[in-house]
Order: structure tokens, then C-alpha cells, then sequence
């Protein structure tokens, strides 16, 4: 089976890239808009900048994929606030053309997406079927991919995640759980808000989610996260207590209090029992995910 990862020097798409290089049955191609930033054997690298309509289509040209899988985005809601163009051209636009692309070619697309489609004012954990109602540009976009995925795509599958964390790579983003560690090491005040839930997700659930979708016959939505419902305070107290730092170095805030430009959701977490019955989704805990994030790395 051919698969082509598209931002597969991002922090998620690369470690989609090498859990699918342990299966022999899958014939990988990683792709992005910067040359590869971890080369190593068993895959084609092919650098595409896929808001150019000519190399996305010639990507597809060189691959004729079964499977694409879709990492990329703009994904910094500050960003997205100031910069719409972009974001549209990223988020959306290029999403529809990467739609379009995979009924010509009939292959399934896998595309993902964010928590952030939601405005937050729910108390339940939202579900597939909620209505999203996005309060910031980049949850705009990307509620609009979704809906560009859907109309278009004769075989998809929309994944949506939330507060992605794990070890990541030179040169790649940082995540909250290395951000708050970084800070702790270095003896460091955090300001974290106290008053804005999630459900944060090993980056390796995700991927164990994503290939449980490649062989899943039926398209939708799938909320692919953490079981565990927590504050960002909370998580970084979880940091602080397993790698035993100075938790008072810790400060919560409430969101008024941050002052952040860009409005967020004050509870985004999202329910997994769709994935958990109909892929046999597993994700780990929190407490067991930020296990393996440190016993991954030098950190």
C-alpha cells in the first residue's frame, strides 16, 4: 500500500512516518515544504509546497498514493489571528485542491484536524456529531477543511486532536509538556492557564489512531485524543511531579488574567467512545504518556 505523509517534518506527521516504517506492508513517501529534517532509510522524501497546485499534483503524479494523510497546517492560533490569507491558503484552500486530488487519483484521504472547531462553552465532553462553532480564526479554517473534506471526498476520514505532546525533534515546534519541562530545568516561572480544559494526546496515540483508519472502510469524523479531561495547570503540575521540579515555580492564571490576544475555548475536550468501539482505539493516560515522552529523550 502506498502512502503519502504530507507535513512529515512536522512534530505528528513524522512520528506517523516512523511508526508506518516498522510495518512492511506500507510503501511510504514524506513530503513538505522544507527538505527532510531527520533523513533516514526506508522512505522517499519528495519537498512539496502544497498550496502550489502544479507540485501538489505532480507529487501525486510521482506516488499515485492510496492513502494520503494530511498533517499540515497553520496551526498557531496567534498567527492565524493576523494573518488570514495565509491560513486560508494553508487550512483550506490547499486542503480542497488535496480533495480534489485524491478522487482523481481514488485514493482515501486522512485529514487533521483540531479541537479547536469548538467554542468551549459546553460542560460535556463534545462528540463527532456536535456542531462545531469555532471563536478564532485558525478554529475557522479549519472547521472550513473539515467541511471541504466532506463534500468533496468520496473516501476520507477527518481526525480531530488536541493538545498534541510527546518528544519532538530538532527544529520541529516545541509541545506543553517539553515547554513546561525546559522552564522547570531551568529554574524558570510558567504562567499556565488554570481555567481552559482539554483532553492532551500522546503524539503516538495518534498515529496508532491514523493507521487503525487506513484499513476503516466507512468516512467520517473521529475524535482521536487523550481519556483524561485536565486543566493546562493541571498538566503541568503532572511535569513537574514526574520529573520531581520545583512545582512552585508553577503559576496559574485564569484566562482574563493571561490576557491572550486570540480567544480560545475554555473546555474543548473531546470524546474518544467512537474510536475506542469502532477502531478499538487505546490511547495512554496522561500520566503514562508523559512516561513515555521522557523515556524517549535525553531530557
Amino acid at each position: 500500500m502506498k502512502i503519502v505523509i504530507i507535513g512529515a517534518n512536522g512534530f505528528t506527521g513524522r512520528r506517523i512516518l516512523k511508526d508506518l516504517l516498522l510495518k512492511t506492508e506500507y510503501t511510504l513517501t514524506g513530503c513538505s515544504l522544507h527538505q527532510d529534517i531527520d533523513p533516514s532509510s526506508g522512505y522517499r522524501f519528495i519537498k512539496t509546497d502544497i498550496c502550489d497546485r502544479k507540485q501538489l499534483m505532480e507529487l501525486f503524479e510521482n506516488t499515485n498514493p492510496d492513502i494520503v494523510i494530511n498533517t499540515s497546517a497553520l496551526s498557531i492560533p496567534d498567527y492565524c489571528e493576523n494573518h488570514h490569507n495565509e491560513a486560508d491558503k494553508i487550512n483550506i484552500d490547499a486542503v480542497e485542491h488535496l480533495a480534489q486530488l485524491c478522487n482523481e487519483f481514488k485514493c482515501k484521504l486522512i485529514h487533521l484536524s483540531t479541537d479547536f472547531v469548538f467554542d468551549g462553552k459546553s460542560t460535556e465532553l463534545y462528540t463527532e456529531t456536535d456542531i462545531p462553532n469555532p471563536i478564532n480564526y485558525y478554529g475557522s479554517t479549519k472547521w472550513e477543511g473539515e467541511k471541504r473534506v466532506e463534500s468533496i471526498c468520496k473516501n476520507y476520514a477527518i481526525v480531530r486532536v488536541v493538545v498534541v505532546y510527546g518528544k519532538s525533534l530538532p527544529g520541529q515546534h516545541g509541545n506543553i509538556i517539553q515547554l513546561v519541562a525546559n522552564k522547570l530545568r531551568n529554574n524558570e516561572v510558567i504562567k499556565v492557564v488554570s481555567d481552559q480544559w482539554r483532553t492532551p494526546t500522546y503524539v503516538g496515540d495518534i498515529s496508532q489512531g491514523v493507521e487503525k483508519l487506513i484499513s476503516y472502510h466507512t468516512n467520517g469524523i473521529f475524535h482521536i485524543c487523550g481519556k483524561d479531561l485536565l486543566s493546562i495547570a493541571e498538566i503541568a503540575y503532572k511535569v513537574a511531579d514526574y520529573l520531581k521540579l520545583d512545582k512552585s515555580l508553577i503559576q496559574p492564571v485564569t484566562t482574563i488574567e493571561m490576557n491572550e490576544i486570540t480567544p480560545r475555548p475554555k473546555y474543548s475536550g473531546l470524546n474518544i467512545k467512537k474510536a475506542e468501539v469502532e477502531l478499538n482505539y487505546r490511547p495512554h493516560s496522561i500520566d503514562e504518556g508523559i512516561k513515555c515522552t521522557f523515556n524517549e529523550s535525553e531530557l
